[in-house]
């Protein structure tokens, strides 16, 4: 009876067809890292490396005692790893789903696969036959902007994405009425795409799940089915809460830590530290940070042009990231000598000018969804009819507007200002990835309408092939514009030349150059301005008519197949088509020269310097002062305990330390850098980015005891007063914290504060004084989570002095304090976790079980709910 059951499915043509699809996807995704993924070759993209670099002392601590750490002390003098190494008790619940969505694929290719699996299921789950989605699903995963997000190493934004469409799926067939299964869905992918910890991701997309709601309710309105669409909702609503429950440990602890970030909101100091005009929104990041990486209007055009601007600034190469400098095009050499520039005006080229010319901050590749795909988008807005169809329109068009970020700030504002958490989230033009998606679907279906349009009515045939044709001419007339005039898609110079040229005129003059040399060594040049657009232009004109050909080629096989009603063969020539596409545009940013051999052992990730090991000879616990540009990589954090580093959602007081009084070493200038301030964190070495060590004999150690306390009203008291506090005798505070420190004691002979042992999240000291006292430690404060105990029973208040760091006002007498980092938020968001994980579980065999019995030779009361 069974075996007969699976003969019967596997005849169906949606079962076997699926089958045949996964097939030709881990083919495809095999093949297009082939042969890197499969000897194990890695990419070791930026993103990556600074993630490992970050992580390395808690991943160490965890392998060799077992203990999870929430705090490290890698980056910045000590901070949470709530957004460096997210891992929780009940993730270890649900881990196993992301290998078999990828369907044990290795490396980058399983990726890919999770990427197209997804928007298949959520094609079928729009009742598409397998052949659409299928071609929906190449289009969205090879769409370009993913296999740069590969190669630049954003993983986890990758991995959020991929269970955007089966999140969708969900909510599709929760409006369809079958919303116990499609509650389960929702529920589940939700859970798995936000414990991929890049909320930004899932916040965008929120605007596409509004629309679809709105669209679908407008839809339960005219239809009298308002029930169904409650019902819907409802379910929707509890697998949302379930989902955000699963992963209540990431979520609140992440939403409470950037409240102390520079992500949350900001400085308590009313004076800046520069002159520039503060920009900051009420609560969120300054508006000029926000607006950093936003899309040009004209680049928009790369949707379907892909060097509409030249590509990529960098891509990676043996695990570097190498500009792509214009002269590297082919022949462009030649071109450039056979055009009389001299030898320094080639150099100039060659060094500063890349094959981007977008917008200032560069790129890693253009976002470009693939030109058939975008002409059947535009004709599904003409062709295909229902509420899907509104909300993958305005979605559409919202996600361009607020891509265009400082290029639209009368819509960048408006959402500053009135959306919610709109204003915690910088590089505008990421929201481009709703694009990604609404198009390729609205393609999917406007290329069923075609084919359906040949079993219909003449007005409405005439209707379909007339919007179709003319979606297909219009964008090709923009390709054969482009090709004939390159020109018209905007000035081959960028403001990011303009930025650089002006640099390097700067360094020049200082230099003592005259002003005719200078000019020569400019993009002000009119022989340079008239090399670099010649060159530039060709990459426009020749993806113009690559576009224009492969358009050609499509519009040809769709027509032919249309008339013969042939809809596979169609279908087939379109997807060949969109593969051959995003296929050869993909490999220009990630390719075999990005790949290295994968390191033997992980200290090869990250090498140790010669002065690394002579900092590391030292066995105490101190921190390194990283100077000039090592101060803002990653790097230093893998070997050392470091006060500078690399991370988006640092501490804000931390970040005002630098602006104040460490910005002149991380600019490569120790001399004028606060001393003080580096020792009193503990700074004992400093390193500057030529290997050189410099030892740092006023560090204070792990803790000390001081003389006086000066209480001050405000951070801007507390920040100025380290201009001349001498740290290793007095401290200041906030007024605020007195009741905590208390008044001053001065220290007498003998008294001592020793530090015992060290653990990322727990410090052990043993303190001695006669008659008490106020210890400061070099550690950052941080206002929750941690706990100082004395002698194993009673707790004290932790206080915070010299702007940032910690401070315990002590009892007389020996005793041993430990400083502990284990928030209760933890254990209550933990058991939390795992409860809804469990429901989700168990909501999921419930939908299986139902769905069995909807599928029975008789109809049960399930049917058409489950």
């Amino acid at each position: 009876m069974i075996m007969k059951r699976i003969q019967a499915l596997l005849h169906r043509p949606q079962v076997w067809g699926s089958i045949l699809s996964i097939v030709v996807m881990a083919i495809i995704s095999i093949a297009f890292f082939y042969p890197d993924t499969i000897e194990g070759n890695t990419l070791q993209q930026h993103d990556v490396m600074q993630g490992i670099a970050n992580g390395e002392e808690a991943r160490a601590w965890h392998e060799a005692t077992g203990e999870t750490v929430r705090w490290t002390n890698s980056l910045f003098g000590g901070m949470p790893t709530f957004q460096i190494a997210p891992e929780y008790p009940g993730n270890s619940l649900f881990q196993w789903i992301g290998k078999v969505y990828a369907l044990g694929l290795p490396g980058a290719s399983g990726l890919v696969m999770m990427m197209m699996m997804g928007m298949y299921w959520m094609l079928l789950a729009m009742r598409q036959r397998w052949y659409y989605a299928l071609t929906g699903a190449i289009a969205w995963g090879f769409s370009s902007y993913f296999i740069i997000l590969i190669g630049a190493g954003h993983i986890w934004k990758f991995i959020t994405l991929a269970y955007v469409p089966p999140t969708l799926a969900g909510i599709i067939l929760a409006y369809r009425g079958r919303w116990i299964a499609g509650g389960a869905v929702a529920a589940l992918a939700l859970m798995m795409q936000l414990a991929a910890n890049h909320v930004q991701m899932t916040y965008y997309f929120g605007f596409l799940i509004l629309m679809l709601a709105v669209a679908y309710l407008i839809d339960a309105i005219r239809s009298h089915s308002l029930g169904r669409w409650v019902k819907a909702s409802a379910s929707l609503l509890v697998a949302a809460i379930l989902a955000v429950a699963a992963n209540a440990p990431s979520l609140y602890n992440t939403w409470k830590y950037s409240a102390e970030t520079i992500r949350g909101g900001h400085s308590e100091l009313t004076q800046p530290a520069s002159q520039a005009p503060s920009t900051a929104t009420d609560g969120g990041l300054d508006k000029e940070y926000i607006t950093q990486y936003s899309y040009g209007r004209s680049e928009t055009f790369s949707l379907f042009i892909p060097n509409v601007k030249g590509g990529a600034s960098a891509r990676p190469e043996r695990g570097k990231m190498v500009p792509m400098s214009i002269s590297d095009l082919p022949g462009a050499d030649d071109e450039l000598r056979s055009a009389g520039l001299q030898d320094f005006e080639r150099d100039y080229i060659k060094q500063f000018v890349t094959q981007y010319f977008g917008e200032p901050e560069g790129t890693n590749g253009p976002v470009y969804v693939g030109v058939i795909i975008f002409a059947l988008f535009l004709a599904g807005c003409f062709t295909v009819k229902g509420p899907v169809k509104w909300a993958l329109v305005g979605a559409t068009l919202l996600s361009i507007g607020l891509a265009w970020g400082r290029n639209f700030m009368s819509l960048t504002d408006l959402f500053i200002d009135l959306v919610p958490m709109y204003n915690k989230f910088r590089t505008p033009e990421s929201i481009l990835v709703v694009a990604e998606l609404t198009m390729p679907v609205l393609a999917i279906l406007a290329l069923h309408e075609l084919f359906k349009a040949a079993g219909e009515d003449a007005a409405r045939r005439k209707h379909v092939y007339k919007f179709s044709a003319g979606a297909f001419a219009l964008v090709g007339l923009f390709c054969l514009a482009g090709w004939m005039s390159p020109g018209i898609y905007g000035n081959a110079i960028s403001e990011g030349d303009k930025e650089i040229s002006a640099m390097i005129s700067n360094t020049l003059l200082s230099q003592g150059y005259d002003s005719d040399t200078v000019a020569a060594y400019s993009i002000t040049n009119p022989r340079i301005i008239m090399a670099v657009t010649a060159l530039r232009q060709s990459m426009v004109q020749a993806d113009c008519f690559r576009s224009l050909v492969l358009l050609l080629f499509a519009s040809a096989g769709l027509w032919m197949a249309v008339r013969r009603r042939r809809a596979t063969i169609g279908i087939a020539t379109v997807a060949l088509l969109v593969l051959i596409d995003l296929y050869t545009v993909d490999k220009r940013y990630v390719s075999h020269d990005s790949f290295v051999s994968a390191p033997t052992e992980r200290d090869n990730y990250i090498p140790t310097t010669a002065a690394d090991r002579t900092i590391l000879a030292d066995t105490s616990y101190y921190r390194v002062m990283p100077m000039g540009a090592l101060f803002q990589q990653a790097t230093p954090s893998f070997h050392h305990k470091s006060l500078g580093g690399y991370h988006a959602a640092k501490l804000t007081r931390y970040q005002d330390l630098i602006e104040r009084h460490l910005m002149p070493a991380a600019q490569g200038n120790i001399t004028n850098a606060n001393l003080n301030v580096i020792s009193m964190l503990n700074g004992k070495y400093i390193l500057d980015d030529k290997g050189s060590v410099i030892p740092n004999p006023a560090a204070l150690g792990n803790a000390w005891l001081v003389d006086t306390v000066a209480y001050v009203k405000g951070a801007d008291a507390e920040m100025a007063a380290l201009d001349r506090l001498n740290p290793s005798r007095e401290a200041v505070a906030d007024e605020a914290f007195r009741p905590i420190l208390g008044e001053p004691i001065a220290k007498a002979v003998g008294d001592t504060v020793t530090f015992v042992s060290y653990a990322p999240n727990r410090l052990t000291y043993n303190v001695n004084t006669a008659r008490g006292g106020l210890a400061v430690f070099s550690e950052v404060y941080f206002p929750w989570g941690w706990t100082a105990t004395l002698d194993g029973d009673t707790q004290l208040p932790i206080g915070r002095v010299d702007y940032l760091l910690r401070a315990v006002r002590l009892p007389e007498g020996r005793h041993t304090l430990v400083m502990t980092f284990d928030p209760e938020s933890l254990h209550v968001t933990g058991t939390i976790a795992i409860t809804a994980i469990i429901l989700i579980y168990l909501w999921i065999a419930a939908a299986l079980y139902l769905c069995s019995r909807c599928n029975c030779s008789v109809k049960s009361r399930f049917h058409n709910i489950c």
